[in-house]
C-alpha cells in the first residue's frame, strides 16, 4: 500500500487529487494539504475584486468534497519538507509521511521586491489571492465615489499578466456604464516588450487586437517600464516619470513556497521546482510539481525581466501527467508515461468583448523556434465562453472530476489542443 500526497488545494492540487483516486486502487491513501478550508477559482477573483461577483460564486468548502470522494483532507500549512524521511512537517507540528509527493502549491508573492508595493504595508492592491481580491473590493467602491488615476500593471518579473488586462478592461467598462469615465485616467503599465504579449512572443493577432482595443478605450499603454517605487499616492518607473495613483492594481512577480526554498536541493533560488519531462523532481524520485510550483525558463531575454505564464489549464495537464506517472510508477496502470504538451486556452474577458488567445505549445520548438499554431480571436462570445467555463469547472470539482475524456476531446475537437501525450519509455514498477 502506497500513500500519496498532494500539497496544495486550488486550480492544479484539487484536480490532481480526485484523478489519483480515480486511477488507484483502494488499498493506497490519497491524502490533500490545504492551508485554506476552501477551493477557489483564481481567475475569478478578478471579477471579485472590481464588485462584480461575491467571493463565495468562485468558492468550495474542501471538507465535504474531499469526504465524498474519497481522499483525506489535512489542514494547515506545510512548513518543511524532508525529502530525504519522506516527511513533511505541519505548522501545528503534526507530520505526514508519503511514498509520493504532487507539490500544487502556486506561489508566494514578492510584494518586498518593490519598495510600496502590496496590500500588506504597501500602497496598492492584488487579486492573487480571496483576501487580497476582497480588499481590493472595498478600496474599488471608495474609488468610485471619487475617481481619478488608476493604474493597473505587473512588476517586473512577473509571469502572470492576463488579470492585469482584464482588470483595467473591465473597469473602463464599469466607469462607462456609471457614468464616470471622464473622472478617471487610466494606464496600464507592464514588464512586456509590447502590450498583448502576456510572456508568450508571436501569438498570430495577439498584439495588433490588444493594442486597438485598449486605444480604443483610451487607456495609456507603458509597455517595457520596470516600476522601481510606490507610494501613497505616485508610481515611479526605472526611466524617471512618476505617475500619479489614487488606485493601483499591480501584479507581483512569483516565488516558490516557503517550504520550497527552504528544503535543500528542491527548488531553484527562486523557490520554483525544476522537473523532467514526466514532471518528476531530477533527483528526488518521490517529487512530482505542477503548475506555478514547476520552474518553467521564459526562452527570450528583453530589457526588463519576465516570466512564463502557467495558465490554468497548463496546470490541469501537468496534474493529469503527474496522476497518470504516478499510478504507472506503483503498478495500478500499464500505459506508457505522460508529459504535458504545454498548449494553452486563454479566455480573457474584457468587459463587453473578450479575447481567446491560444498558443500551442506556449514553449516553441528549441530547434526551430516554431510553435504547431497561435492564434487570438476577439468578440462577445469570449466572454460567454468564460463564463460558461467557469461553471463548468466548479461543477465537475463538486462531482469529483479531474479532466474527462468528453473534455479532453473538446478541446481538440474545437481548438485542435492536446493536455498531454505518451513518452516511449516505460519505467520499471516501484
Amino acid at each position: 500500500m502506497a500513500h500519496v500526497v498532494v500539497i496544495g488545494a486550488g486550480l492544479g492540487g484539487l484536480p490532481t487529487a480526485y484523478e489519483l483516486r480515480h486511477l488507484l486502487p483502494s488499498q493506497h491513501r490519497v491524502t490533500l494539504i490545504s492551508d485554506q478550508p476552501k477551493f477557489t477559482f483564481i481567475p475569478g477573483l478578478v471579477r471579485v475584486g472590481l464588485d462584480v461577483d461575491p467571493l463565495n460564486h468562485f468558492q468550495l468548502d474542501l471538507e465535504p468534497l474531499a469526504q465524498r470522494h474519497k481522499v483525506a483532507l489535512v489542514g494547515g500549512k506545510v512548513v518543511a519538507l524532508d525529502l530525504n524521511a519522506k516527511r513533511i512537517t505541519m505548522e501545528n507540528g503534526g507530520t505526514v509521511d508519503y511514498d509520493y509527493v504532487a507539490i500544487a502549491t502556486g506561489p508566494s508573492f514578492a510584494f518586498d521586491a518593490i519598495p510600496g508595493l502590496g496590500p500588506h504595508g504597501g500602497y496598492t492592491h492584488s487579486i492573487c489571492s480571496p483576501s487580497h481580491a476582497q480588499e481590493a473590493r472595498t478600496a474599488w467602491l471608495q474609488f468610485l465615489e471619487n475617481p481619478g488615476a488608476l493604474v493597473v500593471g505587473a512588476a517586473p518579473g512577473a509571469g502572470c499578466f492576463g488579470p492585469a488586462y482584464e482588470f483595467i478592461l473591465m473597469a473602463d467598462q464599469i466607469l462607462r456604464k456609471k457614468g464616470l469615465r471622464d473622472r478617471a485616467t487610466l494606464t496600464l503599465v507592464t514588464p512586456e516588450p509590447y502590450a498583448g504579449h502576456l510572456g508568450v512572443s508571436n501569438v498570430k493577432h495577439a498584439q495588433r487586437l490588444t493594442q486597438a482595443l485598449l486605444r480604443k478605450r483610451g487607456i495609456e499603454v507603458i509597455s517595457n517600464a520596470a516600476i522601481t517605487a510606490i507610494t501613497p499616492d505616485s508610481i515611479t518607473l526605472d526611466d524617471g516619470r512618476t505617475l500619479p495613483q489614487h488606485y493601483a492594481m499591480i501584479l507581483p512577480a512569483f516565488r516558490g513556497a516557503s517550504f520550497i526554498q527552504n528544503a535543500p536541493g528542491l527548488g531553484n533560488e527562486k523557490g520554483f521546482i525544476p522537473v523532467l519531462p514526466t514532471y518528476q523532481h531530477p533527483d528526488f524520485s518521490s517529487v512530482y510539481a505542477l503548475g506555478v510550483a514547476v520552474s518553467l525558463t521564459q526562452p527570450e531575454q528583453f530589457r526588463v525581466p519576465i516570466g512564463l505564464p502557467k495558465s490554468g489549464q497548463m496546470t490541469e495537464a501537468m496534474g493529469m501527467a503527474v496522476s497518470h506517472n504516478i499510478a504507472v510508477q506503483l503498478g495500478a496502470i500499464s500505459k506508457p508515461l505522460q508529459t504535458p504538451t504545454l498548449e494553452a486556452i486563454c479566455f480573457a474577458e474584457f468587459g463587453d468583448t473578450g479575447i481567446l488567445y491560444v498558443a500551442a505549445p506556449v514553449l516553441p520548438d528549441p530547434a526551430t523556434g516554431k510553435r504547431r499554431y497561435s492564434y487570438a480571436m476577439q468578440g462577445k462570445w469570449v466572454v460567454w465562453g468564460k463564463a460558461l467555463f467557469e461553471q463548468y469547472f466548479m461543477t465537475k470539482m463538486r462531482l469529483g472530476a479531474a479532466v474527462p475524456w468528453y473534455e479532453r476531446l473538446g478541446l481538440r475537437a474545437i481548438f485542435g489542443v492536446d493536455l498531454v501525450k505518451p513518452m516511449e519509455v516505460l519505467p520499471p514498477v516501484c
